[in-house]
């Protein structure tokens, strides 16, 4: 059997390696156009900030080590130029000689990954403008920051590549900004918990430009002017486009393959096309959103190495099957870990589906056992059948550990409230005795058996302040002071059954503490008193962040940056 593959990197190199580990007399072939066939790329922006030193550390395995462990014949700079699935072959050009030959395949996988989203911008080839997606691309970026020692940068996109470029372009001393056409970065994200990334990044200096959208490029002395809709441009010494990615499905098209959203190559749940023996993995393939059964586009390196594997289990005569994708990722936002599993709220709006959540601010490991740090975590589940949804988590310790805690009870399809009854590892370094995770459970079962109501972050300005419900605040009396919304006044939980009497009967009350926390056990003091009770989901301290995002978006400069 003759295996032809397009592409390498994360889903074609692990198909071939899988391939040649269930079949040894398979001759597989891979062709890459770029100069490296396994790289990391979710690596490149630290090598442009000088965190990875050394540019060999990025290529993860060189056409000769993979040949002498596998056999299998990488055939970097080799570009396919179209598919023939009828004759079953298909025409590459080597792009150092320019010859163009034809290469027979039995099956053949298409794993040509996505390239950069480019608008069609005017001027977006002006020598300082870039883009980032390969080495080739990152030691491009590396070369003119090292030959011109940029001042300043623009970076339009702050998905991924654009948060992480940005905390590394801020560790060469560069002044960065950050232009993004929604009013918040990192949309997989919902609102509320974006604006905690938000502010981390003005808190290192990171200038944000949120709601323009840029239209085009200008050169303006050695820098470049980056055009705005509807507002000043801004300038700069160089600029990175990091919108997004678009599937790669050029080859696909041509050869007729059936298309799904933006022009993704379809594929069923074994990886196959359209077209007989020919299969697709990667960020160029459309699959299913394992939460929401929607047809979604994830290009992220996990899915893509799931796939890898799979296509290459029914290359090779068997039967695996991709279930979906649940979208699990963790960032690094210079001192915070962000992290996120399944669909967060907005999601689930778009998707149609009634949700409703919990924020909590765990510490990360035991109270008493030093170093601990809070953490913000957001479940979301279904109302009514209070199936879980997703997760997101902003922290600084133990994120990665929770969104993968919660990814796995999303695989396992667990309810919410069954959260409370996973057995998770304890010991006072790395967690508490009633994990993070045990009390999303316990608070969505407080929920679902009707011991809490809630109300949120999106509520609070339509409480009304007439009298007609009794606001509280249940803080110290030093909190309190320190600030509070407007409207509420201050019973501290611990001498509420003292001062009953100060709050009026047959009124509903809404209660905030700093956390959720005093204010769920005051909500549970008055309820045994006859009380009508909400608790604020969250605490002050999010209530707090998300304002203060909010404040500082709306007073931006008139050219949308926060300066």
């Amino acid at each position: 059997m003759k295996v032809v593959i397009v592409g390498g990197v994360a889903g074609g190199a692990t198909a071939a390696a899988r391939i040649r580990r269930l079949d040894e007399q398979a001759q597989i072939v891979v062709f890459e156009r770029s100069g490296y066939i396994s790289y990391a790329n979710c690596g490149l922006p630290y090598y442009i900030g000088d965190v990875i030193t050394d540019p060999g550390e990025l290529t993860l395995q060189t056409p000769e080590s993979f040949f002498s462990r596998f056999r299998v014949e990488m055939k970097v700079r080799h570009e396919v130029l179209g598919i023939d699935p009828e004759s079953k072959t298909v025409t590459v050009k080597n792009l150092d000689t320019g010859k163009v030959f034809d290469e027979s395949y039995d099956k053949l996988l298409l794993a040509p990954g996505a390239r950069p989203t480019m608008p069609r911008l005017t001027g977006a080839d002006i020598p300082n403008v870039f883009t980032l997606r390969t080495v080739e691309d990152t030691l491009g970026i590396k070369t003119y920051i090292e030959n011109n020692r940029p001042k300043s940068a623009v970076l339009a996109g702050g998905g991924f590549i654009g948060l992480e470029l940005a905390e590394n372009l801020r560790r060469l001393g560069m002044d960065v900004t950050i232009v993004q056409r929604p009013m918040q970065l990192m949309t997989p994200f919902d609102p509320d918990m974006a604006a905690l990334l938000h502010n981390e990044v003005r808190r290192h200096g990171v200038h944000l430009a949120l709601g323009h959208t840029v239209e085009g490029f200008e050169p303006k002395g050695d820098g470049v002017d980056v055009l705005l809709k509807d507002t000043a441009a801004l300038h700069a010494d160089m600029v990175i486009l990091a919108i997004g990615v678009t599937p790669d499905s050029r080859l696909a098209k041509q050869a007729g393959l059936a298309l799904g959203i933006r022009d993704s190559i379809l594929v069923n749940d074994r990886m196959e096309t359209s077209a007989p023996d020919i299969f697709a993995v990667g960020d160029a393939v459309q699959v299913k959103h394992y939460v929401t059964g929607q047809d979604a586009l994830i290009a992220l390196a996990g899915p893509a190495n799931k796939q890898g594997r799979i296509a290459a289990d029914n290359i090779c005569g068997g039967d695996s099957r991709y279930q979906g994708a649940l979208g699990s990722s963790v960032l690094k936002v210079f001192d915070l870990t962000a992290a996120t599993t399944g669909i967060g709220e907005t999601a689930a709006k778009k998707a149609g589906i009634a949700a409703d959540s919990v924020i909590l601010s765990p510490m990360s490991h035991a109270g008493y056992y030093p170093g601990g740090k809070v953490m913000t975590m957001k479940v979301v589940f279904e109302k009514e059948t209070y199936r879980l949804l997703g997760a997101q988590i902003i922290g600084y310790d133990g994120v990665d550990k929770r969104i993968d805690v919660l990814a796995a009870a999303l695989h396992a399809r667990m309810r919410a409230c069954d959260l409370k009854e996973l057995d998770l590892a304890y010991a006072p370094p790395y967690s508490a005795a009633k994990d993070p995770v045990n009390m999303a459970g316990f608070m969505i079962d407080n929920i679902a058996r009707g011991i809490v109501k809630q109300f949120h972050l999106q509520d609070v300005a339509a409480l009304p302040r007439d009298g007609s419900v009794t606001l509280l605040d249940t803080r110290t009396p030093q909190e309190f002071a320190r600030g509070h919304i407007d409207g509420f006044f201050n019973i501290p939980v611990d001498d509420l059954r003292e001062n009953l009497g100060q709050i009026p009967p047959g009124r509903p009350v809404y209660i905030i503490c700093q956390s959720g926390l005093r204010s769920y056990i005051a909500a549970r003091i008055l309820s045994g008193n006859g009380f009508d009770c909400y608790n604020f989901s969250g605490g002050f301290r999010y209530y707090q962040a998300v304002v203060h995002d909010q404040q500082q978006t709306q007073t931006a400069a008139p050219c949308g940056m926060d300066r």
